[in-house]
């Protein structure tokens, strides 16, 4: 399959969205930005196109797909109701990088939901996203526009990388803001639940809503057998192919042990670590790749996929991480460094 590679920017979105746009509507599949990471759409009410996704993908199939909206108004016709808390935050965080968990109506197969009787739904911010699923004039299913289980693509390259070939289109537009995928809140039971950390952090959560459940799975991976709920929940994900440690603990400590690791590693293997603009110069490994001031989570947050793709880029075989604090921001980072590394962790 030839994979059509295209650059949105202010003077031809409308063009390049159009032609994605029929590609959807023949039952394709088109590589999108957001403001989080590059999705990989179908269309969301069709059992076909979703199956497209997995097999390109080579996802699990019952790892569930968000359905992306481009207006509010296409929310209600696939949910059977909206509860107060989505109400409440639907008007603080739509558009923008927050996925809501619902009862599904008819309409949405259960291709698209994993089998479950609940459907996952975003409304994203990015402008080109926005064309493109409007164009569509269907609920746009995409999870992230990666080989399942490898880093999430934050640049069209990434995806270029992966899934060139077999996918039908891809829409270059740019580095994504965030760089990690949306909150994901389930608002389909009793009490709104945090199923997936992102940028929309615990804190913003809960300054609307007040004090909410956090999921098992975001601190901890799911027990064999556990059904998961939203992407992202009981595979392990983001993988470089290079082995992940975590190393986390008083700064010091952390520096000495990262350290003391890569010494006593097999001599063959490349090391590496995912260091900080403080720590950078500290390190005795082959390669240092440095993904951003502690400082500045955000910026980590957004170089954070980036880096674990370089690993590979640079053939490391055995990379280290320093841990962060696991609050705001940290949560979200932590939680999708763990799935990297496997849950491999040195505690100092």
């Amino acid at each position: 399959m030839e994979t059509i590679i295209l650059k949105a920017d202010n003077e031809n979105i409308k063009a390049v969205t159009e032609k994605a746009a029929e590609i959807i509507k023949q039952g394709g599949l088109v590589a999108f930005p957001t403001e989080t990471v590059y999705g990989l759409g179908g269309n969301g009410l069709d059992s076909k196109a979703a199956e497209k996704i997995y097999e390109a993908k080579g996802r699990p199939s019952d790892n569930p797909l968000i359905l992306h909206i481009s207006e509010l108004s296409q929310l209600r016709p696939l949910v059977r109701e909206v509860p107060k808390s989505a109400e409440m935050l639907i008007s603080h965080f739509w558009p923008g990088p927050l996925t809501l968990i619902f009862k599904k109506t008819d309409i949405v197969p259960y291709k698209t939901t994993g089998g479950l009787d609940t459907v996952a739904i975003r409304f994203p911010e990015n402008k080109v996203a926005r064309q493109f699923i409007s164009a569509c004039n269907v609920p746009i299913a995409a999870p992230s526009a990666n080989s399942s289980g490898r880093p999430s693509p934050t640049r069209a390259s990434h995806v270029e990388f992966d899934l060139k070939g077999r996918i039908d289109m891809i829409i270059d537009g740019g580095r994504c803001e965030f760089g990690l995928e949306s909150t994901i809140v389930d608002v389909s039971g009793d009490r709104p639940c945090l199923l997936r950390p992102g940028s929309i952090t615990v804190e913003m959560l809960e300054e609307v809503l007040g004090k909410i459940d956090i999921d098992k799975a975001v601190l901890s991976r799911l027990e064999k057998g556990e059904r998961p709920k939203a992407p992202g929940m009981k595979y392990t994900h983001y993988s470089p192919s290079a082995r992940v440690v975590i190393v986390r603990g008083g700064e010091e400590q952390v520096i000495a042990k990262i350290n003391e690791l890569i010494s006593s590693a097999d001599k063959g293997l490349k090391t590496g670590v995912i260091a900080s603009e403080e720590t950078k110069d500290r390190y005795k490994a082959d390669e240092v790749l440095v993904i951003g001031s502690r400082k500045d989570s955000a910026e980590i947050a957004s170089n954070l996929f980036k880096m674990l793709r370089k690993c590979d880029y640079h053939n490391i075989a055995l990379v280290f991480a320093e841990g962060l604090p696991e609050n705001e921001l940290g949560l979200a980072i932590m939680n999708r460094l763990k799935k990297a590394a496997g849950y491999e962790i040195y505690d100092v």
